[in-house]
């Protein structure tokens, strides 16, 4: 009998978390879609081809937020995999104090929140028999490598998220849960967070790769993969020539 696969994407209701959860579900995952359109995942998940569950959940809120997705995460048979896709990225020019406020709430306090809890359900289920004892999997940003003006708080809230999640895997490191940590940085990706359309991609093909990387059981990967060339320049070149580039 095949042993039932099961994903959680947070911030399935668009984007890459949507084309993701198609794609996890065409690998055979049953798959618990979260966000806080309700209407929009219960829709998704009837065009599935496996088992789905809804959960609606405003990362915002996040001890709310955080209760969800335990009670999620029990009303499916098995959770392997946790992608935390929410996020926000609202230009701000202006440095209205409700902007920033809301892309930290989002992207930092309610990553935070999803991401410590999906480590803590792996570490509780966490079986001596198995490979592996779960998968997270944080959708990060090439943009986490450099300051810009006007999006300063999406970058630095991405930094976060790539800095959050490596030290996630120091923190794995001679414990006795193997879980698997991936830090996914894309460029630019056709969706309402894109800034531009240099070395773009449609969702899906961010969602193929995302999905080969989480079959490989890699821990960083760029969307798409020429985007590495990108971050190795701004690691490369001094700060104050990047500065008069942006």
């Amino acid at each position: 009998m095949t042993e039932i696969r099961g994903a959680i994407v947070v911030g399935a209701s668009s984007g890459i978390g949507e084309a993701l959860a198609r794609t996890l579900a065409e690998e055979g995952y049953e798959v618990g879609l979260t966000a806080r359109r309700t209407e929009r995942l219960r829709q998704i998940g009837t065009e599935l081809p496996t088992k789905s569950y809804v959960a609606t959940m405003d990362v915002t809120n996040p001890e709310d937020a955080r209760a969800g997705f335990v009670e999620l995460a029990e009303a499916m048979p098995s959770v392997d995999l946790v992608v935390v896709s929410a996020g926000v990225g609202d230009a701000n020019h202006d440095l209205e104090w409700e902007t920033e406020r809301r892309t930290i709430d989002v992207n930092v306090r309610g990553f935070a929140a999803i991401a410590s809890a999906a480590v803590a359900h792996f570490e509780e289920t966490s079986d001596s028999t198995s490979e592996r004892d779960g998968h997270l999997v944080g959708i990060s940003s090439v943009a986490a490598r450099f300051g810009t003006g006007g999006t300063q708080a999406y970058n630095a809230s991405k930094a976060f998220v790539s800095t959050y999640l490596e030290g996630l895997r120091s923190r794995q490191r001679g414990r006795e849960s193997d879980v698997t940590i991936t830090t996914v940085e894309p460029g630019f990706v056709d969706t309402d967070l894109a800034y531009g359309t240099f070395w773009d991609c449609q969702p899906e093909t961010a969602a193929t790769q995302i999905a080969r990387a989480i079959r490989r059981g890699r821990t960083h990967v760029y969307v798409t993969r020429r985007w590495r060339l990108i971050a190795w320049f701004f690691e490369l070149v001094p700060s104050r020539i990047i500065q008069r580039l942006l």
